[in-house]
Parts: structure tokens; sequence; C-alpha cells
């Protein structure tokens, strides 16, 4: 018998019970595992596990894969500060009415610019008609012409080659599909319980030896 390209010989077929029970949870294990690597080549939707703790703690952020690592945005994590108090001296900066957001903590010194349309070279294609742009150029374009069409982050959250499968695999986040809306939720205060509830979870932290039904 072959399973999943294993050859199984008769004698497997004599095992006990349980350890065939083990084998088949192993192989189950296995094939959830590899359920979730393929989905890593998709834009996701992460929020936090009740369970995370740390800086990323009840946060919502859109992933997506970027060659072999992974870069998202923190949706929920908006700051006191407005494009406008950062460039002071760029008087259409003034006009960007939402503030700003903590992208994460990668380039936390630049400016990142999620639009609902292609800004042109170099950019980004997120999902569907989201790009993100860090251009200096296209950004300047984006406040100038459509200064409120745009939500703008301060740095992006990185993922090395496997560390975020590893991530989800410790149920460190819940997994959904992206939606260009939430980007630009104008209230992100509520965004983290909402989402938990609608993928289906708790948003409570589970006690000690406690298995989410």
């Amino acid at each position: 018998m072959c399973f999943n390209g294993v050859h199984i010989g008769e004698s497997m077929l004599t095992l006990p019970k349980a350890v065939l029970s083990i084998l088949a949870g192993l192989c189950l294990l296995a094939i959830a595992l590899a359920a979730v690597a393929a989905g890593l080549d998709e834009p996701l939707l992460l929020v936090a596990s009740p369970d995370l703790k740390g800086p990323y703690a009840q946060t919502a952020l859109i992933v997506v894969p970027a060659g072999d690592k992974h870069v998202g945005f923190i949706l929920n994590r908006a700051t006191r500060t407005t494009m406008g108090k950062l460039f002071p001296e760029h008087a259409p900066s003034a006009k960007v009415a939402e503030p700003v957001y903590f992208g994460g903590p990668e380039a936390a010194d630049e400016i990142f610019a999620v639009v609902r349309r292609n800004p042109g070279e170099p950019s980004l294609r997120l999902f569907g008609d989201l790009f993100v742009t860090a251009n200096a150029r296209n950004v300047d374009r984006i406040i100038e012409t459509t200064p409120n069409e745009a939500r703008y982050f301060v740095g992006f959250v990185g993922w090395r080659p496997g560390e975020l499968a590893a991530e989800i695999e410790k149920g460190f986040w819940f997994i959904g599909s992206p939606d260009p809306a939430l980007v630009f939720e104008k209230e992100t205060g509520g965004m983290w319980e909402e989402l938990v509830k609608r993928l289906g979870h708790r948003t409570a932290p589970l006690h000690r030896g406690e298995q989410e039904t």
C-alpha cells in the first residue's frame, strides 16, 4: 500500500491499534502542515490568538508572500500622530485626516502608503487592486492629489523563511481571507475582537489544560 508516497507493508497491519493510531495522527499532522505551507503562498489575514502576548497581542494584519519570506502591516495600531505633524514643512500633508498607523517594527522610519490603485513603480501589489509604495515621489503625489484615499503606515512586519509557518503551527495566529475594506477601516479599536468572533474563535485566553472547542 502506498500512502502519501510512503509504502506500507503487510506487517504494518499487525501493529497494535495504539501504534497505528499514533501513526495516523502523525500522517494527519503532516497533511495539515502541508496545507498550511500551501496556504502561505497566498495573501492572508492574520488575527492574533488571545493567547499571544507581547507587542503583537490583539493585532490584525494583512500579510503577503515576498519570495520565500513574508511581509505585512498591522491594521489596528493607530498612532497619535498625523502626516501633518510628521512633515510640517510639507503643506499638503496637513490635509490627511486619519492618523498614521504603526505597521510594524521593520523600517519604522519609513512611510508606506497603501492605495486602491497602482501608484506606479516602485510599488508592491498586495492583493486585488491594493498596492503599497514607500517611494518618496509616489507618496508625495498621493498626498498632494488624493490625500485621504490612502492608509499611511510607519514600518512593517517581516518574517524570515519558515517563521510564519512555525508561528501558525504554534497557534499564535488565526487565519482568514484578506479584505481591502479592513485596511481603510476608520475605527479600528474593536477590529481584533470583531475579527476573532467572525473567524469563529474565542476572545478570552485559555486556562491551563483547557482546549478550544
